[in-house]
């Protein structure tokens, strides 16, 4: 009965840590603030990398795909509209990817803070989620600029951008808290989980259109959450529309359960963490 008692008010307790999270808003915007300073603090542009980064790999992508391909989106089918579709994507993608890479090992880069003091460590996975969206949120500013410059309109459903955002961000801290807590334990979960984003990447219609997947495989394609998020990305910042209510329910659904399970396996992993640093 006491070893019960005992292993309820641990999880009770482990649970209550991610409940308390709010209360260390300080101290994750701080570290969330160092992130993004210290990617940039030698470079010359600045945070206008997080701009020239996702334009560089929009045109490589847009010459092979569209260029030599001729891969097609939108109504109008032209090269322009190809790489604003891509953008779209890819944006959102990369702030996942980046957070997901970064976690790897953050637990592993801060041992001091693990053996030496009580430190909250779910708020590192949070702090790298949190600068991937600020990178992200910058370049969507690009994407709305280069959205206005060639298709000559913009949308009132871009108010739309923050429900996005809430099923991403869920995903991205539920993946970055799994990663985080693998990579104390399984030293090549980097090299890995490179490989795991690349296949993720392409069953995600980001450099083709759905339209090209073949009807045996749209049920896969559709399993993806990420899909559902790309879609809806290009629904509001392009085509004018709202978003797709079932597969923004599917996507934000299994984000939940995503978040819940990272949290819970960050939770149950972190108290060997000092053992196996």
């Amino acid at each position: 009965m006491v070893s019960l008692e005992a292993k309820s008010q641990r999880e009770s307790g482990a649970w209550r840590a991610l409940v308390e999270l709010p209360r260390h808003s300080n101290l994750i915007l701080s570290l969330t603030k160092r992130e993004l300073l210290a990617r940039y603090r030698s470079s010359a542009l600045g945070p206008i990398w997080a701009i020239i980064t996702p334009a560089m790999m929009i045109a490589i992508y847009t010459f092979i795909f569209a260029g030599v391909f001729g891969a097609r989106f939108g109504a109008s089918g032209s090269k322009w509209s190809y790489a604003l579709y891509l953008f779209c994507g890819l944006l959102p993608w990369t702030a996942f990817q980046e957070s997901a890479q970064t976690s790897a090992n953050t637990i592993v880069a801060h041992s001091n803070l693990v053996k030496k003091v009580i430190f909250p460590l779910e708020t590192l996975p949070v702090a790298h989620a949190l600068a991937a969206l600020g990178n992200q949120l910058y370049g969507t500013v690009a994407l709305l600029a280069a959205t206005l410059a060639i298709q000559r309109e913009g949308h009132l459903t871009w108010l739309w951008f923050p429900l996005l955002l809430l099923p991403q961000a869920l995903l991205m801290l539920g993946v970055s808290w799994f990663i985080a807590s693998l990579g104390v334990y399984v030293r090549d979960t980097a090299q890995a989980l490179g490989l795991v984003l690349t296949a993720w990447f392409f069953l995600t219609p980001v450099v083709y259109p759905e339209t090209v997947v073949p009807q045996r495989y749209r049920p896969l394609i559709d399993l993806n959450p990420f899909t559902a998020l790309v879609r809806n990305h290009r629904r509001i910042f392009l085509d004018g529309m709202e978003p797709e209510w079932g597969g923004l329910v599917y996507a934000s659904a299994v984000a939940t359960i995503i978040f819940v399970g990272g949290y819970w396996w960050f939770a149950r992993t972190r108290k060997g963490f000092a053992d196996v640093i």
